[in-house]
């Protein structure tokens, strides 16, 4: 692929068509760290747990097994921890409870186990479950985590991942990943569409049916919301880009922007109240804020390149977004009011789609280098610049989970665009879409209640 195809490939959505510009009771002790994993440094060390078998009583087996496994796997998910194997085991099941007193903490730390998991299932009545869940640091000899849930029977995996979660922010002090969803723009039937999906690819929907070519989605900071762009045919039969929004809650769909040209790239402040968009019904693509309330727009970039693919700070003080100002797009990175515009990257003939990672102070982006573009992550001030994968087709898309400890991305490694997630330092490697076509710009959800189950509820 040479480059002006590569580029108008990526830009198809954004820049040009048709010939016009248009793109809970919970028992933690905070106080110590000596419990605490280094979630930047977890990769170095996994650490080791020790999850026996969840008391239970006969009836109850097969919804404990769906449980425990599903916790199993969303902590190993991690990549930085280790579930030990069971028949490394001394303890005597038969004569040990799920409290502190009874413990013998030797059983434990002579095997390795740095953590266990000690947990209990109780079937309240046939539609009813209550799950009690402890974790003991095991050198520390001491409880850092208490936590009784009650869910429908068939919210169990919504149980275990919420358990799972509560285990991971007890032992990094960061929420876990394991109710976060995915979005994305898939052409599985014939057009594009936006699908979402749970954090590791599993249970794929459909969100809208417009039976046109729906594109880059983005989450609202709840969970509740996606903004996309959809190519439109307005009242006077002319095609334009425009942005609209999908309330999950409401399962309604409302116009957000429909100004002529392009409406795209949208990405919510952290705040929930505004967007960040690129907007060209001035004649250029231009950064704009898009007041959610009032409808109101402000300017936030002019120049004589376009200035697109804004994302937001964690802080929501600044901006980064992609500009040909200089003749290539480069990414840069502004004050939220538009000031301080500062070039960031200079390496490469074209860099795109930065993301804020939401908790450890890096830059991931998307740059053309050796006839391909690949995934890159720097320092918010463009140092330290590291490239995540090589040799591998056209890894674009780049985005971060809301721990940071993952990366989402789109790539035709396989031939077809498919979504993939990878570790920060760009391994671990895993490819989340099958059988949805070509899945471009995947967005990854922050942790929200209103991602849970409402029948879930700590007790």
């Amino acid at each position: 692929m040479n480059l002006r195809i590569a580029l108008r490939s990526r830009w198809i959505f954004s820049l040009v068509l048709a010939g016009f510009a248009i793109s809970a009771s919970a028992a933690t002790d905070p106080s110590s760290g000596s419990h605490s994993i280094a979630v930047g440094n977890a990769k170095i060390k996994k650490t080791i747990i020790a999850f026996p078998a969840i008391k239970t009583s006969p009836a109850s087996l097969a919804v404990s097994h769906i449980i425990a496994e599903t916790v199993k796997q969303d902590l190993l998910y991690m990549d930085m921890i280790k579930i030990l194997d069971p028949t490394a085991y001394v303890e005597d099941s038969t004569k040990s409870g799920n409290s502190i007193n009874p413990l013998k903490w030797n059983d434990w730390t002579q095997i390795g186990a740095e953590f266990l998991i000690k947990s209990e299932l109780l079937q309240e009545n046939p539609k009813t479950l209550l799950f009690e869940m402890h974790l003991y640091d095991t050198f520390g000899a001491k409880q850092i985590l208490s936590r009784k849930y009650r869910s429908s029977a068939g919210e169990a995996k919504n149980l275990s991942h919420t358990a799972a979660n509560d285990i991971i922010h007890a032992l990094t002090g960061v929420s876990g990943i394991f109710l976060t969803k995915i979005a994305m723009s898939c052409d599985l039937t014939g057009k594009k569409e936006i699908y979402i999906m749970d954090f590791d690819g599993s249970n794929v929907k459909q969100v809208t049916r417009h039976h046109s070519i729906a594109f880059a989605p983005a989450w609202s900071p709840d969970g509740s919301r996606i903004a996309y762009s959809l190519f439109n045919r307005h009242a006077d039969n002319v095609r334009n880009i425009d942005l609209f929004e999908f309330d999950f809650l409401s399962n309604t769909i409302r116009l957000l922007s429909n100004k002529k040209g392009i409406n795209s790239g949208a990405a919510y402040a952290p705040n929930g109240k505004t967007l960040a968009l690129t907007l060209s019904h001035g004649g250029n693509p231009e950064i704009f804020s898009l007041d959610l309330k009032t409808g109101a727009t402000q300017q936030l970039t002019k120049s004589f390149g376009f200035d697109v693919d804004p994302s937001w700070s964690p802080s929501g003080d600044e901006l980064t977004f992609v500009s040909s100002r200089a003749g290539v797009p480069m990414v840069y990175s502004m004050k939220a009011n538009g000031t301080q515009v500062t070039r960031l990257t200079y390496a490469g003939r074209y860099n795109a789609t930065p993301s804020w990672s939401p908790q450890n102070k890096k830059i991931a982006f998307a740059g053309w280098i050796d006839k391909s573009f690949d995934i890159f992550i720097m320092n918010p001030d463009g140092t330290h610049i590291e490239r995540l994968t090589k040799s591998q087709g056209n890894n674009e898309d780049p985005f971060f989970s809301s721990d940071g400890n993952f990366i989402v991305f789109s790539s035709n490694r396989t031939g077809q665009k498919n979504v993939y997630v990878m570790n920060l330092d760009g391994t671990f490697v895993k490819r989340l879409t099958y059988g949805l076509g070509n899945c471009v710009s995947p967005k990854w959800s922050l942790p929200s209640s209103t991602q849970t189950n409402s029948r879930l509820t700590p007790f």
